[in-house]
């Protein structure tokens, strides 16, 4: 079984920055890849960014040059680095890892963390 626990979520002004981790922990052989979504009020859950094994990245057109995705492998770990946040960034985010457990190739969820930005 697969635990991820998130944290740095928070409230913060326009303009400032916020950090988010996800650490994955449990039976893991290895990660294929680990990421971030966030689901707004009422709107749908959308991914944010991606991170695979070989460190390529993607982000949604909406974060490019302002979140920065990033890995600590030996931690089983994934960084969200949040600059220059809007309004619109308000949502939950939700961490989400693909890995080889001892039960095979899964994704799991994290249960998720407020940001709040303020105008």
């Amino acid at each position: 079984q697969v635990r991820l626990v998130e944290s740095g979520g928070g409230s913060v002004q326009a303009g400032g920055s916020l950090r988010l981790s996800c650490a994955a922990s449990g039976s893991i052989f290895s990660i294929k890849a680990m990421g971030w979504y966030r689901q707004p009020p009422e709107k749908q859950r959308d991914l944010v960014a991606r991170i695979n094994s070989s460190g390529t990245t993607m982000y949604a057109d909406s974060v490019k040059g302002r979140f920065t995705i990033s890995r600590d492998s030996a931690k089983n770990t994934v960084y969200l680095q949040m600059d220059n946040l809007k309004p619109e960034d308000t949502a939950v985010y939700y961490c989400i890892t693909q890995v080889v457990s001892d039960t095979g190739s899964s994704a799991t969820w994290g249960q998720g963390i407020q940001v709040t930005v303020s105008s």
